[in-house]
């Protein structure tokens, strides 16, 4: 055979095969993206609701009447940025507070079953599609798992892969959702539920110790329930796609590592998490971290280059500008964003570390005055936020941002796919409220 001959029988076999592969890379890359198809947020019934008198009565008698210990708890309360909507469950509302191992399974029975049972229902899935299960929630750890609860109640395939995190922070969610990312490199064809929350009732803080009073005023009762797929059949259907995902961790430092920690008091009060002083440092620090490495993933060139230069120019010349730092401007980079609602004060240093304007940070004050802190599902309750404004748009990129123990700081950019992330739904937590925000929040709130 003569290379005419040969090279009419080698070349249509290498054209073939760099189709098929360029094909197939393609299908493998689209295996590979995370589709959020749609997600439900709780919302706690109106008589579950905690005026500061409520609250006020429970700390009075938790702390035996102590009056600096009360005083405490409603100066924190009046600076914390969250009005008296916000909720805690039954357990909390008994005198004693029911801390139980029953009253913690109900909390977390109440909060996410019909949000779950919502979410299956209108997204036309049933529960023997789901393949993969992922629960987080950070200080209760029941056995059988929150993951496994799940299981039980809806009826899942008995080949389900199950997860229960626990111990992760407040920046839980987002670590949930690289998990199944990681699940869905390896699976094509995969669907997973996803569930965020903590159950606040038997965690509550009755001793003195002033850094694990805090947490007592902030973390309030919430939950939230996504669904997750690389499917091509969910593409159409889908909300929004994961672009980017970011972890950053300083658990080398035992500053960051003892940051937000759970413990006995000293005085024999209980067990607490106390909260340092240090603790806004050093979510600025993980912060810091966690932009180096996203920065350059979302950031047009352009604004690169000027963010490079800039830095160079304040360091070597540091008389010109002192005391500061060039700031990326992030604005180029997303249209949205959606931090956790940890505190008044975490929103307020983000704003001024990043040089963001007022309603940049509107759906995490929003969220933080009319829900609390609602743990590793505060960054939903703002998507939804945004969602039940109709300010999302097909193409709109969404900057979530979240916390946690450890020291944690995890971030996540996802693009909306889908027009009816723009039309308010009867099903958002924000549904037939949304018209009395935003709102002015004081310094000082009246409750």
């Amino acid at each position: 055979m003569d290379c005419s001959h040969l090279l009419a029988l080698v070349v249509p076999m290498v054209l073939l095969a760099i189709v098929l592969s360029v094909h197939g890379g393609r299908r493998r890359r689209r295996r590979r993206r995370v589709y959020l198809v749609d997600f439900r947020c709780h919302r706690p019934a109106g008589s579950l609701r905690t005026p500061v008198a409520a609250f006020a009565e429970h700390v009075w008698f938790n702390t035996s009447g102590d009056e600096e210990a009360v005083d405490f708890h409603l100066k924190v309360l009046e600076r914390s940025g969250i009005s008296g909507e916000s909720a805690m469950p039954d357990a909390v509302h008994e005198i004693p507070a029911n801390m139980s191992l029953r009253g913690m399974r109900e909390e977390m029975e109440v909060i996410l079953f019909p949000i779950v049972a919502d979410l299956l229902a209108a997204s036309g899935v049933h529960p023997w599609s789901i393949d993969a299960v992922v629960s987080n929630c950070s200080l209760s750890s029941p056995m059988p798992s929150l993951s496994a609860m799940l299981v039980n109640r809806f009826g899942l395939r008995r080949d389900v892969l199950s997860y229960s995190l626990s111990g992760m922070g407040c920046s839980a969610g987002l670590l949930a959702v690289d998990l199944v990312r990681d699940l869905m490199k390896v699976r094509s064809e995969f669907l997973a539920l996803v569930v965020s929350m903590e159950a606040v009732g038997p965690h509550g803080y009755c001793g003195k110790a002033k850094s694990m009073i805090v947490t007592n005023c902030l973390f309030r009762m919430g939950g939230a329930a996504l669904l997750l797929s690389n499917r091509e059949s969910s593409r159409a259907s889908s909300k929004y796609v994961l672009q980017h995902l970011v972890r950053t961790h300083l658990g080398h430092d035992d500053k960051a590592y003892r940051s937000v920690y759970q413990e006995p008091d000293e005085e024999g009060g209980g067990v607490g998490v106390s909260l340092s002083r240090a603790l806004l440092h050093i979510a600025g620090r993980a912060l810091s971290a966690n932009i180096a490495s996203l920065a350059p993933l979302v950031l047009p060139y352009s604004e690169q280059a000027r963010y490079a230069w800039s830095g160079a120019a304040a360091w070597l010349f540091p008389a010109s500008s002192p005391g500061s730092f060039p700031v990326p401007n992030f604005r180029r980079a997303f249209e949205h964003l959606c931090v956790h609602a940890g505190g008044r004060a975490v929103i307020d240093g983000i704003e001024e570390r990043l040089n963001l304007r007022p309603e940049d940070m509107e759906a995490s004050r929003m969220t933080l005055y009319r829900f609390g802190n609602t743990s590793s599902s505060s960054i939903w309750y703002e998507l939804s936020y945004l969602e039940a404004k109709g300010r999302l748009r097909r193409g709109d990129r969404v900057w979530q941002i979240s916390f946690g123990s450890g020291f944690k700081c995890n971030s996540a950019m996802w693009r909306c796919v889908s027009d009816a992330a723009a039309a308010p739904s009867r099903c958002n937590v924000w549904h037939n409220i949304i018209h009395q925000f935003p709102v002015a929040v004081p310094e000082v709130l009246d409750h």
